[in-house]
């Protein structure tokens, strides 16, 4: 079995932009190019090593939340997964829930190929992986000067992600 903490997360171009100091009375404007430009990530933490499998995918829906199971089943296989995470509405979704019983078929619930736990409402911060994501774009931001391109700052931040293994307390306050 193999607990694993998921969530999505929307990269903008302009995440690598930092933060701006100047005087309380003064207005100050970033003029941020590409607005638009974003990548949706979905994202899986496991519980017992810090290894995060990421994987990009056009938006945060049912469809491609699918999607990033049929991966996770093929990243971890014969292996039973729990999945931890929010209770966004493509989470519990019709489809989805079609997804799992599938998988699932009869099987008695300690016997689930796939096993979902939702956090509670409204709290990203009870799911570690909501750090993680805050890490990697503030890697980003530290090396703004390496991304001339939105193709840069997506591979930066899943460099960072699959090579990184992460280890902090917030990451074991369940086990």
């Amino acid at each position: 079995m193999r607990a694993l903490m998921l969530d999505e997360c929307h990269l903008l171009w302009g995440n690598i932009l930092g933060y701006v100091w100047g005087r309380t009375s003064q207005r100050i404007e970033v003029p941020i190019l590409n607005t638009r430009t974003r990548q949706t990530y979905y994202g899986a933490v496991d519980y017992l090593t810090g290894e995060v499998f990421v994987k990009g995918l056009p938006k945060g829906n049912s469809e491609h939340t699918i999607t990033f199971l049929k991966a996770l089943l093929k990243q971890y296989p014969n292996q039973r997964l729990v999945l931890l995470w929010d209770g966004a509405k493509y989470h519990r979704s019709e489809e989805l829930q079609a997804f799992l019983r599938q998988i699932n078929g009869d099987k008695p619930q300690a016997e689930w190929q796939i096993h979902c736990i939702c956090f509670a409402p409204n709290a990203p911060e009870q799911n570690p992986i909501e750090d993680i994501w805050l890490q990697a774009k503030t890697y980003l931001r530290q090396r703004y000067y390496r991304c001339e391109t939105f193709a840069q700052v997506k591979q930066l931040f899943v460099q960072f992600l699959q090579d990184t293994l992460f280890d902090f307390p917030k990451l074991y306050r369940y086990g």
